[in-house]
């Protein structure tokens, strides 16, 4: 009985927001803490490890976009504008 009594007199003290930390929050700073850990180990191995690695320098290449054709200086509506402005500058003079 002494246990008991003790308890409910420990659980009494416990305010909203004790519970709020021990519920809540505090496994939400344990989460992101460890996902931080993940995180920091795998940039760790990216920068010293993984780039090296064949096999990711092959399919790095394959994901990086390959450059296209450069397109024509004159196209079409360049043309088309060039020439406005040229006619403006002739009408001018």
């Amino acid at each position: 009985s002494l246990r008991k009594s003790s308890s409910i007199n420990m659980n009494s003290s416990l305010s909203y927001w004790d519970y709020v930390m021990l519920l809540l929050l505090r496994p939400l700073l344990a989460f992101f803490f460890v996902l931080s850990l993940i995180l920091l180990a795998w940039c760790l191995a990216w920068k010293l490890v993984l780039v090296h690695v064949p096999l990711v320098q092959e399919i790095l290449k394959s994901l990086k976009k390959k450059p296209g054709k450069a397109k024509p200086p004159t196209r079409r509506l360049s043309r088309f504008y060039n020439s406005i402005d040229a006619n403006k500058l002739a009408s001018n003079n």
